[in-house]
């Protein structure tokens, strides 16, 4: 019922070869496969890459993976293209769209993501997962979730969170028609700082590393 797919671009453009350079002991992507391997409920895994090296590697662990076209693993394709083109070279009701740079995410927190996912899916579209910001947030000039002259504690802002992009499940159809992981219905699944942390530049890698060998060597 339930597709698990790792993108997996050969070209990194922040951290060079961050899927693949050691992380502790292994890489990114080896860690990813072997938890996702330990889940219930997944039917398969699959990597979508344009990366010879992330082929040889679901070989190895014995998972799919579909050869990625140039251009959807240019820095010309838009995520809406390729959320969608993932959709469409899918074959199952439901995808989890789960990166390799989230890992920190437990392995019970994948499972509970997945089993709430299944439980109200008659009335959700999508489990999506999320960070709260508690940080004074401008745009153009202008304040996004507090008013400068009543400013309270940090604690007490508005709530306001952002995608984090660790784990996304969704159907195949809805994310092939509107381009997106994230449904008309979505379900926003808080994770915290330290599971929501997404490696995108060379000091989130060290950082990511780190905590990576305090909680999992």
């Amino acid at each position: 019922m339930i597709t698990a797919v790792i993108p997996v671009r050969k070209g990194s453009q922040r951290v060079k070869n961050k899927n693949f350079r050691k992380f502790n002991k292994k890489n990114l992507l080896i860690y990813k496969i072997e938890k996702l391997k330990k889940l219930k409920n997944l039917d398969e895994i699959i990597i979508n890459t344009d990366s010879e090296k992330a082929i040889k590697i679901a070989k190895k662990y014995k998972v799919s993976y579909i050869r990625r076209n140039a251009y959807f693993a240019s820095s010309k394709c838009s995520n809406s293209e390729f959320w969608s083109h993932i959709a469409k070279n899918t074959n199952n009701k439901f995808i989890m769209f789960t990166n390799c740079t989230s890992p920190l995410i437990k392995l019970k927190t994948y499972q509970n993501i997945i089993n709430q996912f299944l439980k109200k899916r008659s009335f959700i579209k999508s489990i999506n997962t999320t960070t709260p910001i508690k940080e004074f947030l401008y745009f153009k000039n202008k304040p996004v979730n507090f008013n400068p002259s009543k400013a309270p504690n940090s604690q007490n802002l508005n709530k306001t969170f952002k995608l984090n992009f660790a784990v996304n499940i969704i159907s195949k159809d809805e994310m092939y028609k509107r381009k997106t992981v994230v449904s008309t219905k979505p379900f926003f699944y808080f994770l915290d700082e330290i599971e929501g942390f997404d490696i995108d530049t060379i000091h989130d890698f060290k950082i990511a590393e780190f905590l990576h060998k305090k909680k999992y060597t």
